[in-house]
């Protein structure tokens, strides 16, 4: 793709008037391969590929990146602020709280940003019912969890012995997180296997990538373009695991 394409991907994916100037090989880079190319590519949606971004940068401590990605996927329309919010709980559980803190912050401030360019006032976050919350019967909880655990990795769920299992795992992430509205079973898919490749976590990694592709949700074309969108953003060395993951995964699918 020319430069001028190039420029044009970067002004839609970014949701800026005007691209940076591309005046030293990083930033020819970015703008010719990263946007040029990689962002052009068929076989994923921009919005998926911003879940990957977005996962890649709020993980990474990019105070610049952050605070620009999701002003891009707000001031684009591609992701409303609940699935926003939504994200951030998802992420939490898989990156770390203190880092989803940040990423909320950085929601408040865009999202504030992008109602101030449009000349209009800024309105609140919706508050949430605590129906939202599922269950309070802790037994009907856990017996969700466990159901949810085992119908999300496609294997066993694990035993109620430790803290982190029962209360951490089955209670709280499959009981409840990995339930909730607002996000599509298939986008917290693309986060979690984005948030255990860079947290190299070798057996997370294969298990989200294995029940990823075998349950159908995500397909070979996608997964590869999750690999190339990942490596462009956290690195293609953690890259190669998750390539690695993924051809390692497809070659045990049934038939």
């Amino acid at each position: 793709m020319d430069g001028t394409h190039a420029a044009r991907t970067v002004t839609e994916v970014m949701a800026t008037a005007e691209p940076p100037a591309a005046t030293t090989p990083f930033g020819r880079a970015s703008r010719d391969y990263l946007f040029g190319e990689v962002w052009s590519r068929p076989g994923l949606s921009r919005r998926d590929r911003r879940w990957v971004t977005l996962t890649c940068v709020a993980a990474a401590d990019s105070p610049g990146p952050i605070e620009e990605h999701v002003h891009a996927a707000l001031a684009s329309g591609d992701i409303k602020l609940e699935a926003l919010l939504e994200f951030v709980l998802h992420f939490a559980v898989y990156c770390g709280w203190p880092k989803a803190s940040h990423l909320e912050g950085a929601i408040a401030r865009q999202w504030d940003r992008v109602h101030r360019e449009r000349g209009e006032e800024t309105p609140p976050w919706p508050q949430l019912p605590n129906d939202t919350l599922g269950p309070g019967v802790w037994d009907e909880r856990l017996k969700r969890g466990v159901e949810e655990f085992i119908d999300v990795n496609l294997m066993p769920a694990p035993p109620t012995n430790s803290p982190y299992r029962h209360a951490g795992i089955l209670n709280f992430v499959f009981g409840h997180v990995w339930q909730r509205p607002g996000l599509t079973r298939r986008e917290r898919r693309i986060v979690t296997v984005a948030s255990v490749a860079l947290d190299d976590s070798p057996v997370p990694l294969q298990t989200h990538v294995t029940a990823a592709l075998h349950s159908g949700d995500l397909t070979k074309v996608e997964m590869d373009e999750i690999v190339l969108q990942f490596a462009a953003y956290y690195g293609f060395a953690k890259g190669e695991a998750l390539a690695d993951a993924v051809e390692t995964a497809w070659a045990s699918k049934p038939d």
